[in-house]
């Protein structure tokens, strides 16, 4: 497995705890890696720059401030959301998927670093509850985040709804979507300006407003 400190050499502010928790991550996903098909063994190898540097792509496009809410739709093992809650402890971050046991995974992690701004759910997007006394989830967000998990007009559809009316950030609410191409006529960052890694030569994250 790549070192952590890819991580530290891009994001140098963090913390001591954030390094701590960081540095965890590599042993917490091998383990779970054995016992689920989390991430393919080509990836495990590159599992820093790949997965968490990648998940960070979206830090380098926006600073998220305190009480920032946040969804990860499609979040699989827990990127991006994860490595975004590591650096943005203050922000609530609501991490779903549709297989229950990748989200069993997310819980266990979260637990294992005492991320205790990170709840994984089980659930699909489209059917999470809009009244935030049902199932005790607010599910209304400031961004919604994602790693391509299909194209983005059926994106869209999935999380029309759960944009919050507030805005507090630097950049309006809305989508931030890891993906290799650039989505006319939405705002394309190239994550090569940020990262010098050949894998990010064709990265982009994707603003879509709400």
């Amino acid at each position: 497995m790549d070192s952590v400190q890819i991580i530290y050499n891009y994001f140098p502010e963090c913390s001591d705890k954030q390094k701590e928790q960081f540095g965890k991550l590599g042993g917490l996903y091998s383990e779970w890696n054995a016992k689920i098909n989390l991430i393919s063994r080509k990836d495990i190898e590159h599992f820093y720059e790949r997965h968490v540097l990648h998940s960070l792509g979206i830090a380098k496009v926006i600073s998220f401030k305190p009480k920032t809410k946040i969804l990860d739709v499609g979040t699989g093992g827990g990127f991006p959301g994860i490595p975004l809650a590591i650096l943005f402890p203050e922000c609530e971050f609501h991490l779903v998927d549709s297989i229950g046991k990748k989200i069993k995974v997310v819980n266990a992690v979260a637990e294992s670093l005492g991320l205790n701004n990170v709840k994984g759910i089980w659930s699909r997007a489209e059917d999470l509850p809009l009244h935030p006394l049902e199932r005790g989830t607010n599910s209304q967000y400031h961004f919604v985040v994602s790693r391509a998990v299909t194209e983005l007009p059926e994106f869209q559809k999935w999380v029309k709804d759960k944009f919050l009316t507030e805005n507090f950030n630097d950049m309006k609410n809305g989508i931030l979507y890891l993906r290799g191409e650039d989505e006319p006529p939405y705002k394309s960052y190239d994550l090569k300006n940020y990262f010098s890694e050949s894998f990010f030569e064709t990265k982009k994250v994707v603003f879509i407003p709400a």
